[in-house]
């Protein structure tokens, strides 16, 4: 599924360290850590009239993750916010808005790897776009399981939500070379970690499982639908799950902040039943709770 260009996003502003630019005007430096080794960390956003879906966890992980990179400079939570803030309203986006919230290690003062070189701080980048759910969620996604393995913490964790994306990347160009929605991502052991872009749940005889964060991203929406089943009663499992096991599920589905919740209708040309009552259920029950999760910037 190929996102479309929309012209409402033709004349956007977008904050770029400290202020806002039409889009034709933003722009960062050759110089910057992002363009140089893909050194800055990100979150997406979800906009609703009621606010920004989990807004406080997605600035924690940033936080956390420009920490563990050693990000120095690293603005507070009430500056993001208001950069957010600035932003959606200088565009009046208060729904159907996807947000790329970026902050980079910063310019350096010559091309190279050493984070000494950054000395002008960090940079901070809110990119918001009229957008909808990338996934048609009434059909499902099909899927097809990649060559390109999940990173380890060993080789690079990903508990770091880093813009070097190229792992995801060559796992997503596999998935549209066989015509696939997405590439389902195995880890170093052989199982299955999550999608190129977001996590996965599968249902089997009244159960949720879903695979152990040993090399997906715990990712914000996985974490939300996982504290929903606990608070509904519904039995979930975190455990190391094969492709054999997520084959014959009664049901399996993704989650992810652009997609929210998305039935998985086939995985390596095998079909998976989309109609499973408590999967259904699940997809319902978040549908419901999605707004009652968002924050004001």
């Amino acid at each position: 599924m190929l996102q479309k260009s929309n012209p409402q996003n033709d004349n956007i502003q977008v904050f770029i360290k400290d202020q806002l630019y039409p889009r034709k005007d933003a722009k960062i430096s050759v110089f910057d850590s992002s363009v140089q080794g893909g050194d800055a960390v990100w979150e997406g956003l979800r906009v609703y009239p009621e606010g920004v879906v989990c807004l406080d966890k997605h600035l924690t992980r940033l936080h956390e993750s420009a920490k563990t990179l050693a990000f120095v400079d690293i603005p507070s939570k009430d500056f993001i916010k208001d950069a957010i803030r600035q932003t959606l309203d200088a565009n009046g986006m208060n729904d159907n808005t996807h947000i790329r919230l970026t902050l980079t290690r910063g310019e350096k003062i010559t091309s190279g790897m050493d984070p000494r070189l950054n000395q002008s701080g960090s940079c901070l980048i809110v990119l918001a776009e009229w957008k909808p759910l990338v996934y048609d969620n009434d059909h499902g996604i099909k899927v097809i399981s990649t060559s390109q393995r999940r990173n380890a913490p060993q080789f690079l964790d990903s508990k770091i939500h880093h813009n070097n994306l190229l792992n995801n990347i060559i796992a997503k160009i596999q998935a549209n070379v066989a015509g696939k929605d997405a590439g389902l991502m195995l880890d170093e052991r052989g199982f299955v970690a999550e999608l190129n872009g977001s996590n996965v749940f599968m249902v089997k005889q009244g159960k949720v499982f879903t695979p152990f964060a040993h090399a997906c991203l715990p990712g914000i929406t996985r974490n939300s639908v996982m504290e929903m089943c606990d608070r509904e009663g519904i039995s979930l499992v975190e455990a190391d799950l094969s492709l054999s096991q997520f084959y014959n599920a009664d049901g399996v589905f993704a989650t992810g902040t652009m997609g929210e919740l998305t039935p998985i209708v086939e995985i390596d040309g095998r079909t998976i039943a989309r109609d499973n009552e408590l999967q259904k259920k699940i997809i319902r029950l978040y549908e419901k709770e999605v707004r009652q999760l968002c924050e004001k910037p």
